[in-house]
């Protein structure tokens, strides 16, 4: 019997309170792609020690937009840690059209090419970002095998708790998405 594929783009990884791998313990990962080929996520929720405005003095550009400006950098993961991935609404209806993005079903982008940078640092570009150094990738069936073993649980995304929700909380948010309290699991799972 072949189970179903599933397809977790635009859903939330939320690391199991057991899990014990520092890279992700306490980790919200917001699922970019998913499919038979493998995953591509973003840690939300894990800040690094440059801001905005920092990251982009270090590339030449300036930044005169100061809503952003002293917004945390994040550690995405760690697959090409020194590459910056642009996580952002669209704006308008249609795919923004920067040179390397992709379009999430349900209304977010995720960008990789400098000419979102340089929008951003012109004034212009999407409002609400969310800038990562590395992503979070996983091999055909690896991440649904670490589902499998009780690694992850999955919610679809809010752009709310990407963007609006204090860093500190956006782990417990995640979990209300499923209806229950962490301090609810147990860190020892089992099978039947």
């Amino acid at each position: 019997m072949t189970s179903e594929p599933i397809n977790l783009t635009n859903h939330f990884l939320i690391a199991m309170p057991g899990l014990k791998d520092t890279l992700f313990s306490g980790a919200v990962v917001y699922l970019c792609e998913h499919n038979d080929k493998g995953a591509l996520g973003l840690v939300i929720n894990k800040p690094i020690d440059i801001t905005l405005k920092s990251l982009f003095e270090r590339i030449d550009l300036s930044l005169t937009r100061d809503e952003i400006s002293t917004l945390p950098v994040y550690y995405g993961g760690p697959v090409q840690s020194e590459r910056g991935f642009v996580l952002h609404e669209r704006i308008g209806d249609e795919p923004t059209g920067y040179g390397s993005t992709l379009s999430i079903p349900g209304g977010l982008e995720v960008t990789t090419s400098r000419d979102v940078l340089e929008a951003l640092s012109s004034g212009a570009g999407p409002h609400r970002v969310l800038v990562t150094l590395g992503y979070s990738g996983w091999d055909a069936g690896q991440l649904e095998a670490e589902i499998g073993r009780n690694g992850w649980l999955t919610v679809q995304a809010k752009p709310e708790i990407i963007f609006d929700t204090p860093i500190e909380q956006r782990y417990e948010k995640a979990f209300t998405l499923l209806g229950f309290d962490p301090a609810q699991l147990s860190s020892v799972s089992g099978h039947a």
